[in-house]
């Protein structure tokens, strides 16, 4: 039977970690709020950004004056994989998703013979890539100091990737991070950033786009929207992983919250039973000490 004080023990302690998962669910949803309202708002400039530069990207096409982000370096042997991570855990499955995503890719081009290489940003990647994937780690980016992401953030990493594209240390890049959908969906997702893919114009936008004039030409203004089309791409997915982090913890300080409130129920009721039987133990003793008088 177990001691009546350590279950009061037990039951105290479980309180004080409910009220610490309460506390940082509702934190998680106060800076849920902020992330998801960032993440949606730079969407519609993201998809404009992407679909003009697809649109140019379309017209220039593959020909040997196309600025070599578009082109490539003209290889498919090195392959560089950003990996988008939080610094800080007790997120569920957050980052374990993103980086899953990250070593299924890895093993599918070593296994192809491909070269891979590995960036991590944030800490809880860094941990879980380098367990398999050490020997391929080239760089790191630590965020622990940063409390807000701001573009200077992405700017960082871009112009960090874009040095060595242009040392031709690799020759595709791709970036790991998760989309955020609600706090309960986060999809982890994939993006080729180098060489650059868009998706050119449809429709009536199509149409449009054949009757601009530029000036300077389209290869000078390629070469100089590009680098900042990775930027941009990284800036939306670090804010789209913000969001996502938050989410996912909300949902797991919460089904944390709700597992303490069960536990708490059940030990509640076993020291109830307990305490029961020692009354009623105490009382058989004094009936048959009585009995014997």
């Amino acid at each position: 039977m177990p001691n009546l004080k350590d279950l009061k023990n037990r039951i105290a302690s479980v309180k004080s970690t409910r009220k610490i998962t309460k506390a940082m669910q509702m934190v998680a949803a106060a800076k849920l709020r902020r992330a998801q309202e960032a993440a949606e708002a730079s969407r519609p400039y993201t998809e404009r950004f992407n679909a003009v530069l697809g649109g140019l990207a379309a017209s220039v096409g593959s020909s040997e004056g196309a600025p070599i982000l578009l082109r490539g370096s003209g290889d498919n042997k090195v392959h560089m994989l950003v990996v988008m991570t939080s610094e800080r855990g007790l997120c569920g499955g957050f980052n374990t998703n993103i980086v899953k995503l990250a070593k299924q890719h890895a093993q599918t081009l070593l296994a192809e013979g491909k070269t891979v290489k590995i960036l991590t940003v944030g800490k809880k990647g860094r941990e879980q890539m380098k367990r398999d994937y050490q020997a391929h780690m080239v760089a790191h980016v630590d965020m622990s100091e940063v409390k807000k992401i701001g573009y200077d953030n992405a700017k960082d990493v871009a112009t960090d990737l874009l040095s060595r594209f242009d040392a031709a240390e690799f020759d595709v890049a791709t970036i790991f991070y998760s989309q955020f959908q609600s706090v309960i969906s986060q999809i982890p997702t994939a993006l080729q950033v180098i060489p650059a893919s868009y998706d050119a114009l449809e429709g009536d936008a199509a149409g449009a786009s054949a009757d601009y004039d530029y000036e300077p030409d389209q290869d000078q203004i390629l070469a100089d929207l590009l680098p900042r089309g990775v930027a941009t791409q990284i800036f939306a997915a670090l804010l789209e992983n913000g969001a996502s982090e938050q989410g996912a913890r909300m949902s797991a300080m919460d089904n944390a919250t709700r597992n303490a409130g069960d536990m708490i129920e059940d030990l509640t009721i076993e020291y109830n039973r307990s305490r029961q039987a020692v009354i009623t133990n105490e009382l058989i003793e004094i009936i048959s000490g009585a009995e014997a008088l």
